[in-house]
C-alpha cells in the first residue's frame, strides 16, 4: 500500500526543500513541426539529436534530419567560431561513435551537426558530471513545437552548490557560467551556503520568501484542501509535495522569485546561468518547466525533463508527474492559460519573453 506523508513544513505553507541529488539520463529529442515562417536557409532541420557519453569516455552521437549528409565536428565551447576537430560525417539520419581517446581532455565537448542544407545544431552531453552536485545539468537540447531548439550551454539547473571542489569550480568557470540564482530559503542558504567560482555573480530568488508579505491569488485554505484531495486521488506518495507545487503558483512571493529567475537569465549578457534549490527537483523543477514552456517546448518534453530527476538522484520516487501537473492545473485554474500566467502572474511582457526566446533558441 502506498504511504502518504504530509510534511509539517508544507502544511504550514511553503515550500519544498527535497532531498539531495545524483546521476544522468540521456537526452531524447522531441518531434515537432518546423515553423513555416523561418527560411529554409536558417532553419535547423533536425527532428532529433543527442550526445551520450559512456563511462569509458567514448561518445555516441545520434541525429535525425531530412538532409542527405551531416558533417560532425567537436568544439570546447558552444557556438564556437573555430573549425573544431573533424569527426566524420553520416547520412541525414545516423549514429556516430567517437572512441575514447580520440578527443583530447576538455572540461566539456560540444558536437556540431552540420547538414548539407539548413542550419547547424550543437549538441552535448546533458550532465556536467559535477560529483558534488549530481543534478547539475543543461536545460538546452530540447526541440520546440515550431522546430527550433533550446541551445546548449546557456542555462543549467542543479541541486545545492555548497560542496564544489576547486576542480569543479574551474569547470563551471570554463563553461562561462556567470550567474548563480539561488531559489532556497534563508535557513537553507545559511546552513549550506553556495561556493562561488571565478567570474560568478550570486543572487537570491527565494521561492518561499515572506519579504513582501503573505499573499495568495486564491484563499490558501482552499488551495490546501484541493491539493490534498487531488493528491489522495492521484495516489501521491508525498502529500506535502502535492500541496507545495500548486502553492508555487498560488503564492505571490513565488511569483516574484520565478520572475527574478527568468529576468536574470534574460539579462545575463553573454554568460550562462545556473539556478538551483536544495535537491534541484521541486522548486528548480517548476522553474525549468516554466522556462521550457515559455520557450515553446511541448508539454511531454517538459514532463520528461522534470522526471529525469528520478534518474539523476538515483531515487525513482524523487518526483512524481502528478506534482508537476498540479502546478500546471493551478495555472489553468487561476489564469486560464500559461501565457496569461507569464504575463499576469510573473509580470513578464511580450518584449521580455521574445528576448528570452531570441537568446536561448536557435534561429
Amino acid at each position: 500500500m502506498t504511504s502518504r506523508r504530509i510534511s509539517a513544513a508544507a502544511l504550514s505553507v511553503l515550500l519544498l526543500t527535497g532531498a539531495a541529488a545524483t546521476a544522468p539520463p540521456a537526452f531524447a529529442g522531441s518531434p515537432a513541426t518546423t515553423g513555416a515562417e523561418r527560411s529554409a536557409a536558417q532553419a535547423v532541420p533536425f527532428t532529433a539529436a543527442s550526445a551520450e557519453r559512456a563511462p569509458d569516455g567514448s561518445y555516441t552521437l545520434s541525429w535525425s534530419s531530412p538532409a542527405r549528409s551531416v558533417a560532425v565536428t567537436a568544439h570546447t565551447t558552444p557556438e564556437a567560431d573555430d573549425d573544431g576537430v573533424a569527426l566524420g560525417a553520416g547520412e541525414g539520419t545516423a549514429t556516430l561513435t567517437v572512441p575514447a581517446g580520440q578527443l583530447p581532455p576538455a572540461e566539456r565537448w560540444y558536437f556540431r551537426l552540420a547538414p548539407d542544407s539548413g542550419g547547424a545544431l550543437d549538441v552535448a552531453e546533458r550532465s556536467l558530471n559535477v560529483a558534488s552536485a549530481k543534478n547539475f545539468r543543461d536545460v538546452g537540447g530540447y526541440r520546440t513545437a515550431d522546430g527550433r531548439w533550446v541551445t546548449f550551454g546557456k542555462v543549467y539547473r542543479s541541486n545545492k552548490l555548497n560542496n564544489l571542489t576547486p576542480e569543479e569550480q574551474t569547470k563551471l568557470s570554463s563553461q562561462r557560467i556567470t550567474l548563480d540564482v539561488d531559489l532556497r530559503n534563508h535557513v537553507e542558504r545559511h546552513e549550506d551556503p553556495d561556493v562561488l567560482w571565478e567570474g560568478a555573480d550570486y543572487t537570491v530568488a527565494d521561492v518561499a520568501s515572506l519579504r513582501h508579505g503573505i499573499g495568495f491569488h486564491d484563499p490558501a485554505l482552499m488551495t490546501l484542501a484541493e491539493a490534498i484531495a487531488l493528491g489522495l486521488l492521484s495516489g501521491s506518495s508525498d502529500l506535502g509535495q502535492s500541496i507545495g507545487y500548486p502553492f508555487m503558483v498560488n503564492f505571490e512571493g513565488a511569483d516574484r522569485a520565478f520572475e527574478k529567475l527568468l529576468r536574470g537569465v534574460g539579462e545575463n549578457g553573454s554568460g550562462a546561468t545556473v539556478f538551483h534549490c536544495s535537491a534541484g527537483k521541486d522548486r528548480t523543477g517548476w522553474g525549468a518547466a516554466v522556462l521550457l514552456t515559455l520557450l515553446g517546448v511541448p508539454r511531454a518534453t517538459v514532463e520528461a525533463d522534470f522526471l529525469a530527476s528520478n534518474a539523476y538522484t538515483g531515487n525513482p520516487e524523487a518526483v512524481e508527474l502528478s506534482w508537476l501537473k498540479a502546478a500546471f492545473d493551478k495555472v489553468d485554474d487561476l489564469y486560464g492559460s500559461f501565457d496569461a500566467y507569464v504575463e499576469k502572474g510573473l509580470g513578464l511582457d511580450t518584449a521580455t519573453v521574445e528576448a528570452l526566446k531570441e537568446k536561448l533558441l536557435t534561429p
